[in-house]
């Protein structure tokens, strides 16, 4: 198998996998600015992973701008 064809074949991370299904939904429309995500628990439940990987996707989601946290409230589609 030559190196090209080997890339098409990597799988994506779970959390990678949560960053792009959001960030798709986000730039959609699907979830608006000012949404509020699925909980924790429901993301771990949809995707089938740890809390630690829905942690490290929302995260990551922040730091792009994408979402916003509030304390004990939520996390939040970002205004653009």
């Amino acid at each position: 198998m030559s190196p090209r064809t080997r890339e098409k074949h990597v799988a994506k991370s779970k959390t990678q996998t949560i960053i792009d299904d959001l960030t798709e939904q986000i730039g959609s429309g699907r979830l608006k600015p000012g949404d509020q995500l699925p909980s924790t628990a429901e993301l771990r439940q949809q995707y089938g992973v740890s809390i630690t990987v829905v942690r490290n996707a929302v995260n990551w989601l922040k730091a792009l701008g994408l979402v916003e946290g509030l304390p004990g409230v939520g996390v939040f589609v970002a205004e653009r």
